[in-house]
């Protein structure tokens, strides 16, 4: 898979899952759909190219959902070849855009 074919999957993969996320009442701001879509395009690149990620230290997500969790297992099973630790990182996405709900002006802040 060349490099147009990878960002072609991870901005396709990225809309699945804006669109799972949003299904569940989960809003990412612009900002976040744009920090999502490099991830998920990351991700694509590494279930094609096989590296792995660096060890993760598993208490760092104690305090994820489990809801942001099982949607962020749902979207790695969209992809092949991922390692298992890959959920654990993009649930922190999710779990961030799900803060959005407490707090609707989070992450549309402009630079002065």
């Amino acid at each position: 898979m060349d490099d147009a074919q990878i960002i072609e999957l991870g901005l396709s993969l990225t809309e699945r899952a804006i669109a799972l996320l949003n299904s569940h009442a989960i809003y990412p701001d612009s900002l976040q759909k744009k920090m999502l879509e490099t991830h998920i395009k990351a991700m694509v690149w590494r279930s094609f190219s096989g590296e792995s990620l660096p060890e993760l230290d598993m208490e760092m997500f104690d305090e994820i959902s489990p809801i942001c969790f099982t949607l962020a297992e749902q979207v790695c099973r969209w992809i092949e070849n991922l390692a298992y630790e890959e959920a654990h990182l993009l649930s922190v996405h999710f779990e961030v855009a799900k803060e959005n709900e407490l707090n609707p002006t989070a992450g549309e802040t402009t630079c002065q």
